[in-house]
């Protein structure tokens, strides 16, 4: 319940005037109708105008909800702020950042309320955005606080607003405590704030029938006390019944034990390798020095939720084979536990609810592996703020694996470790590419899931694609090498497909006798102003020395030889992983291949201006809190 106080400074807001009461009830109208069509046009269902909800923050004050209108390019939010103080802040930056911020904020001075499109600058103060582009519908007063409705279009070429893309967004919040005279007078390092990561553009794809032999399967961890630490990676051991026979999986859905919601940030289902009979049970942290080894050989991904996603269905023509010969028993839960307040005492048995069928469909989706090798000879230098590496499927891999008829991507999970931030995979036919497969412009490693792909990709012989992870080492005093630590580096998409091929993983590495001379020529020689390649396939050393890690470590990183490792990346023939699920490469030389050549290329497309009705107001929006039912 909240105290006289607070409810004074939001009681004592004067009364619309008959033109502003019309205005609000001309636009609430308006929006109604708006969320009505959307609904009908199947977004959503009529009883569910508003189809993804996540708590914004730990305790569960913020929710946030929200519907897109890909005809309108508009995002419509709900947020819903309990035990209401003196006003909120919510918005977007490009990784989580309060400061350089595109925020939205509700105030009071005391007296009255406003509401503002605002931005905040490189030290955090609040400014009024001169483009007013987050458009309030509807404010209004709730049992447990207040219901806020308001708008805003996916790009608004206003230099100080967010451009909503597909992908991950990392939404900002802030929560006012007492009032504030004016806008500017607020600065969020005063401020109780907080980031929370979401796709907000969701792929609309039609939801097919289940059928009526479906039966279903919790892989839930059983009674975890989360740790009171800010992160926790709980991993947990099961088994299918000895008996269980071939399966297709059709769908997952999240089950989150109730109260946890803002607790369990992403979880994912793994199988296990079907070359060991049998795996140890396990019940602890990842990171535990008591966690058998050989989890780490459960690998093979059946399921993966975050945040704000809902149930995951695949084709109606396909599903994911598990159970039966040739397929382990055993499943690895994994649970990424997001703690910041370091709540103790909380109990979970979140996990997945996986769907199923005997009636196997007509074809088996499979997950192939695209990007980089796990191998050191792919690395990052310390202290970049920018640093691409990428790994190609070659036309030759592809038309060697794939069947004539090709292969139909619909879903892609992206994944690098912590110094990932940007993900890209594009096809490309006859030396052009065509077309994207998966774009995260603001990929976090720390928010993961099997998104479903907007338009469904035909990926055919001879086609090559092509993945670019891009790095942030600005914190890192070392080179960056790729492998399987938590420290080092990967670029992968799990593309999900149907049909299954044997090709399970199509990725590229440098080849290693290229990188010893530039080892070489970084160690040894003068920097030299002759243009082209520093050297050639005659000249590459391959005496045995030092490892790779320990090469790069030794390294002197200045301009030259940060220089010479993009460029070499850039031209040096790669070594190809055209491999069966066997972990055998398909027969054939895939050693020192050319890079695909691209003679053209595809630019990301320029974000579409809405069209102005009316001139941005020259002030905040004076904000009159109406009484819902309850």
């Amino acid at each position: 319940m909240q105290d006289s106080s607070r409810q004074s400074r939001w009681a004592s807001i004067p009364g619309p005037s008959v033109r502003e009461a019309a205005s609000m009830y001309g636009t609430a109208v308006a929006i109604f109708l708006v969320i009505l069509v959307a609904a009908l046009q199947g977004s959503a269902p009529p009883e569910s105008p508003f189809p993804y909800h996540i708590p914004l923050d730990p305790e569960g004050t913020l929710e946030l909800s929200w519907n897109v209108s890909y005809i309108q390019e508009v995002v419509h939010f709900q947020l819903l702020v309990r035990g209401l103080k003196a006003g909120v802040l919510f918005g977007m930056s490009d990784r989580g950042e309060l400061e350089n911020a595109d925020l939205v904020v509700l105030w009071t001075d005391g007296v009255s309320s406003y509401f503002a499109d605002a931005w905040s600058d490189q030290k955090g103060q609040i400014h009024l955005d001169a483009q007013q582009d987050y458009q309030l519908l509807q404010a209004e007063g709730t049992p447990d606080g207040l219901s806020l409705l308001f708008k805003r279009p996916f790009g608004t070429c206003d230099p100080k607003d967010y451009l909503i893309e597909d992908g991950t967004v990392h939404l900002v919040y802030g929560i006012l405590e007492e009032p504030f005279q004016s806008l500017e007078a607020i600065n969020t390092s005063g401020l109780q704030t907080g980031l929370q990561r979401a796709q907000l553009l969701k792929a609309e794809v039609p939801v097919p029938a289940v059928p009526s032999d479906t039966d279903t399967m919790e892989i839930r961890a059983p009674d975890v006390l989360i740790p009171a630490q800010e992160t926790t990676y709980w991993c947990y051991i099961t088994e299918l019944p000895r008996d269980f026979s071939r399966h297709h999986i059709i769908m997952y859905e999240p089950v989150i034990t109730e109260g946890n919601e803002a607790l369990v940030h992403h979880m994912e289902v793994f199988q296990c390798a079907a070359a060991f009979e049998s795996f140890p049970h396990f019940n602890g942290p990842c990171d535990s020095k008591m966690k058998p080894e050989r989890l780490n050989f459960c690998r093979h991904v059946l399921a993966a939720w975050a945040l704000g996603a809902k149930a995951f269905y695949y084709p109606e023509e396909a599903g994911l084979a598990f159970g039966g010969p040739g397929s382990s028993r055993f499943l690895r839960l994994e649970v990424h536990y997001h703690n910041p307040l370091q709540i103790q005492g909380r109990h979970d048995s979140s996990g997945i609810r996986l769907y199923y069928t005997p009636t196997l469909r007509r074809f088996d989706a499979g997950i192939m592996e695209l990007g980089l090798v796990y191998t050191p000879v792919m690395a990052i230098p310390p202290q970049e703020t920018t640093f691409v590496l990428t790994g190609y499927c070659t036309d030759k891999c592809t038309q060697l694996a794939l069947p004539p008829s090709g292969i139909h991507i619909f879903a892609s999970q992206l994944h690098t470790h912590l110094t990932g931030r940007k993900v890209v995979t594009v096809l490309a036919r006859g030396g052009r590419e065509k077309e994207v497969v998966n774009r995260d412009n603001h990929y976090s490693p720390h928010f993961q899931e099997i998104r479903m792909l907007k338009k469904v990709v035909s990926v055919h012989p001879g086609d090559v694609l092509i993945t670019s992870c891009t790095y942030n080492t600005e914190d890192r005093k070392l080179a960056t090498v790729g492998g399987f630590g938590i420290l080092e580096e990967m670029c992968v998409n799990y593309a999900h497909y149907y049909p299954q091929t044997q090709l399970e993983l199509c990725k590229s590495a440098v080849d290693p006798g290229f990188l010893q001379k530039y080892f070489h020529l970084v160690n040894r020689r003068v920097p030299s102003s002759t243009p082209g390649p520093p050297f050639t396939s005659e000249d590459v050393c391959t005496c045995r020395q030092a490892t790779v890690p320990q090469q790069f470590a030794s390294v002197p990183w200045n301009s030259f030889s940060r220089q010479v490792l993009r460029a070499l990346y850039g031209w040096a023939p790669i070594a190809m992983h055209c491999n069966k699920s066997s972990a055998i490469r398909f027969q054939g030389e895939w050693d020192l291949q050319p890079l695909p050549q691209i003679v053209s290329t595809l630019e990301e497309p320029a974000p579409h201006c809405p069209t102005r009705g009316a001139q941005s107001p020259a002030g905040p929006t004076v904000v009159t809190i109406g009484h819902g039912r309850g």
